[in-house]
């Protein structure tokens, strides 16, 4: 899995960075979806991928984690969301892909709201899935995630290639969460 995504990324990032033909479709799906919800909405949206809605919901999560004795688990959601401004920050200014709705703008790839909602709110579901009864923080994480990827191009503040880089980026990232949570969750049973 991580190597596929690795592979898909790179694709995607040269594509970005040489103009190349997958732009086309992108552009032209961002031009369909773009505006086609009120902005009031996706902006809100799009808000949910913001550090400070989501980084809170995740510094909760290692904290219940680390009062449950899952230190491994919880260092490596926090590791993994620390990760992701040291990886998307740099890819933007590499990249300097301008905005949808704003081509003067640039550093719009990969998309920084997108990466941190995965990341937060997924390595939040993995560390209290094993504390719960019913199976709801993954499909939770799943949600939230996909309505921020859909208010940032539905509100035109990025391009759907921006969107699916950065779930491609965060998905290795959170493997490793996964990982961690459940050699933890393994340990504290036995």
């Amino acid at each position: 899995m991580t190597a596929v995504c690795a592979v898909l990324f790179a694709l995607i990032t040269w594509q970005v960075l040489v103009r190349g033909p997958l732009l086309t479709p992108d552009q032209e799906l961002s031009r369909a979806l773009v505006h086609t919800l009120p902005d009031a909405v996706t902006e809100r949206l799009a808000d949910l991928g913001n550090v400070e809605v989501a980084v809170p919901v995740l510094v909760l999560a290692v904290a219940y984690a680390v009062r449950r004795g899952r230190r491994l688990a919880a260092l490596a959601a926090g590791l993994a969301m620390a990760l992701v401004p040291a990886l998307i920050v740099p890819l933007k200014e590499w990249t300097a892909r301008p905005g949808p709705l704003e081509p003067w703008a640039a550093g719009y790839y990969p998309s920084g709201h997108t990466a941190t909602a995965l990341t937060a709110y997924t390595a939040a579901a993995l560390l209290l899935a094993p504390h719960t009864r019913r199976r709801w923080p993954l499909p939770a994480a799943a949600a939230l995630t996909a309505l921020t990827a859909a208010g940032l191009v539905v509100r035109g503040f990025h391009w759907p290639l921006d969107v699916l880089a950065s779930l491609l980026m965060c998905t290795p990232l959170l493997l490793g969460v996964r990982w961690a949570a459940g050699r933890g969750a393994r340990r504290g049973s036995g």
